[in-house]
């Protein structure tokens, strides 16, 4: 079989739920048997996500190999139950970079270097290259932004011109728009779907199929209008609307046919799918009767999508412990001002001391960790949750009042989260940190030792600061347990003795990213068993 390429567009607005289709889209393929893999492309200049704010764009999502990169790629890992790579997030940073690199090099000698075809070139290979490496059967290929955005533009003409190159049966483009629904006369509108199409087209891209985004099911006068202003055929035209759940997404778009017309025009047969275990687990979050209130301790609250990965951990979780998780979201700058009190630790099960870099926040974060450490609450600190958590108790613990992370006070006389070694001379901050996954030994006996069961695993790491070593025979002393090593001497876990505590762990790598919802991360299940009181 021809490799084949499925481009995902999006329009109306971004945010749209392009990267949940495209994730569903691999997710009915890979169940038909097929080898697939998605590629995330941004237009935006930066070379990778690491070094934007979580308010800009979300979470940064961190691959196996230590690409910093959109979290839609945190969905397909999730829906595909695959670990990609750096090479699947392309970025107008890394095509410019290239060009221009090559073009210093003297690879372009006699041309005038030019959008196209060098820019589009570019970009086509570094799709095929993909598709080749992976030996992919299909590679979905999700186009970032929104159509009509001018740094949008030479991907949009590069993917016009593979349709050309690969041929139609080959290709298969499929367009995300959102039809809203007016408040005030409850009408779908779809106006906003046929601009947009209009808008692709005049690129020179006709949709193959259109998946409209609305509030409700698409009512047939509306699938009409867009299957008429799209000169598509109405089975073409599919109704992805709210549901309970992301997770229903794909059953919702396999019962209404896409994945068969998909293969249909690419000329593959259609073997059928195997969702049981996909159907099994959404049902069993729909049928999860339990709930446990937990406080999410962090200083980007405003946007959840900036921790994304840590909340779906928590869904998959859930979902095989009969648990609904009910999050409440708690600014930890509004702690340190004075403007949050601490009376939530009571209305809460436990808390999750959230990621996070600099020294907005901190105090807000340390005097939450004080408060549900001492009023025996499961916590479980992540990267700078756990490094917190440190200096928490050895100020409190310990007596070291003045101890603190080098990150915010490089002068503290107690710095019990000092830098890793090698970033002192680290030059650059983009794509420098500690990155990607790495072996850890975990210590019998302790609690991240259970929740795993085997002795060496392999987390994802995103950090630049460590636990100062010369501070671990002072803190084992008083109760702190390291429970996880990395094979250079790193502290990778760390937990209280149980006798002073039932759940409070740490953890420098973030166990989030790896959570699938067919496999959940095992701390999160232990932190949830915690909190419904079975340690």
């Amino acid at each position: 079989m021809a490799r084949k390429f499925i481009f995902v567009t999006g329009g109306v607005l971004s945010s749209v739920g392009k990267g949940i289709v495209t994730s569903s889209i691999g997710l009915l393929l890979k169940s038909r048997g097929f080898h697939v893999e998605a590629v995330k492309i941004d237009p935006y200049i930066n070379v990778d996500a690491g070094t934007m704010n979580p308010f800009a764009h979300g979470e940064v999502f961190v691959t196996e190999d230590g690409g910093e990169t959109d979290l839609d790629l945190g969905h397909y890992e999730r829906f595909l139950n695959v670990n990609l790579s750096k090479k699947h997030n392309i970025t107008t940073g890394q095509i410019y970079l290239s060009v221009i690199t090559k073009e210093r090099k003297g690879e372009y000698l006699g041309q005038t270097v030019q959008v196209i075809p060098h820019i589009t070139n570019e970009i086509k290979d570094r799709i095929r290259s993909l598709a080749k490496e992976r030996d992919l059967d299909f590679l979905i290929v999700e186009i970032g932004g929104t159509v009509g955005d001018i740094e949008g533009l030479p991907f949009l003409e590069a993917i016009r011109q593979m349709r050309l190159e690969e041929g139609e049966n080959n290709t298969f483009f499929v367009h995300v728009a959102l039809a809203p629904v007016l408040s005030t006369t409850g009408e779908q509108k779809t106006k906003p779907v046929q601009h947009s199409v209009q808008e692709l087209r005049r690129i020179g891209i006709q949709p193959d199929a259109i998946v409209v985004r609305t509030q409700r099911p698409l009512e047939p006068e509306a699938r009409r209008k867009i299957a008429l202003y799209a000169t598509l055929p109405e089975r073409n035209v599919f109704s992805d609307h709210d549901l309970d759940t992301v997770y229903r997404v794909p059953l919702v778009l396999e019962e209404q046919g896409l994945p068969g017309l998909i293969l249909s025009k690419l000329g593959v047969e259609d073997p059928g799918a195997d969702l049981s275990a996909w159907e099994e687990f959404v049902e069993k979050i729909t049928e999860a009767s339990k709930t446990v209130n937990i406080a999410m301790v962090g200083k980007y609250t405003k946007l959840h999508d900036s921790y994304i990965s840590i909340v779906e951990a928590l869904r998959h979780a859930g979902a095989w412990l009969g648990v609904k998780p009910r999050l409440h979201w708690i600014e930890s700058t509004l702690i340190e001002e004075g403007k949050q009190d601490l009376g939530f630790v009571e209305e809460v099960d436990g808390a999750i001391i959230l990621p996070g870099f600099g020294a907005r926040g901190v105090e807000g974060k340390i005097q939450a960790i004080q408060a549900f450490r001492e009023a025996r609450k499961p916590l479980l600190g992540i990267c700078f949750g756990m490094q917190l958590s440190v200096v928490e108790f050895a100020r409190s613990v310990i007596g070291l009042k003045d101890a603190h992370t080098e990150e915010v006070n490089p002068n503290t006389p107690h710095p019990v989260i000092h830098i890793l070694p090698e970033q002192k001379k680290i030059g650059q901050l983009g794509g420098t940190m500690r990155l990607g996954a790495s072996p850890i030994r975990l210590v019998p006996g302790t609690i991240v030792h259970e929740l795993y069961n085997r002795e060496i695993v392999y987390e994802r790491h995103r950090h630049r600061y460590e636990v100062n070593r010369d501070y671990i025979d002072s803190l084992e002393s008083h109760g702190m347990r390291v429970s996880g090593w990395s094979p250079n001497g790193l502290v990778e876990f760390i937990e209280l003795d149980r006798r002073m505590h039932p759940f409070f762990v740490g953890t420098q790598p973030h166990t989030e990213y790896k959570s699938r919802p067919l496999a959940p991360a095992p701390l999160f299940q232990g932190f949830l068993r915690a909190l419904l009181g079975g340690g």
